[in-house]
């Protein structure tokens, strides 16, 4: 069983507090969840869209920074193992080139 070595907290990141009529204006807590963390590459791309709109898009980011998040889109960044990239490539070999 793990033991609690101390209680401080796992990051120092501020808690972001939402109020229940703020969470209409932030995307990620009104639509599908799973967009955030999608596989597709235009399905991220659609997230960080959405993100763009969003009050709390800087401190998203920068929490996420700071947790190494390792992957999926915090504050309109694509985080893949916890790097920040520009896109993301689709899934299997690329194209050859026509010669």
């Amino acid at each position: 069983m793990p033991t609690i070595l101390d209680d401080r907290p796992v990051c120092s990141v501020e808690p972001i507090n939402i109020n229940i009529t703020g969470k209409s204006r932030i995307p990620c807590r009104a639509g599908d969840p799973d967009l955030w963390f999608a596989e597709t590459p235009s399905d991220l791309e659609r997230a960080k869209q959405l993100c763009e709109t969003c009050p709390l898009q800087r401190a998203c980011l920068a929490a996420a920074l700071e947790r190494a998040e390792p992957w999926g889109v915090w504050g309109g960044q694509i985080f893949d193992q916890g790097v920040v990239i520009a896109r993301k490539r689709p899934r299997g070999r690329p194209r050859k080139n026509a010669a």
